[in-house]
């Protein structure tokens, strides 16, 4: 079973996660899968 290859994101996809955490308007759970991301992913940019 191959690995899915590491993804790095740049600076401006973070800030729009984090804006979009911030709001409030979605849960981590509904912005994860919007973003595509895991849920404690967001957690950690919007903390920063």
């Amino acid at each position: 079973m191959s690995r899915r290859p590491r993804r790095n994101h740049s600076p401006a996809f973070k800030a729009k996660v984090a804006l979009a955490a911030i709001r409030g308007e979605k849960t981590l759970s509904e912005l994860a899968q919007d973003f595509d991301v895991h849920a404690n992913q967001i957690g950690l940019v919007a903390r920063v």
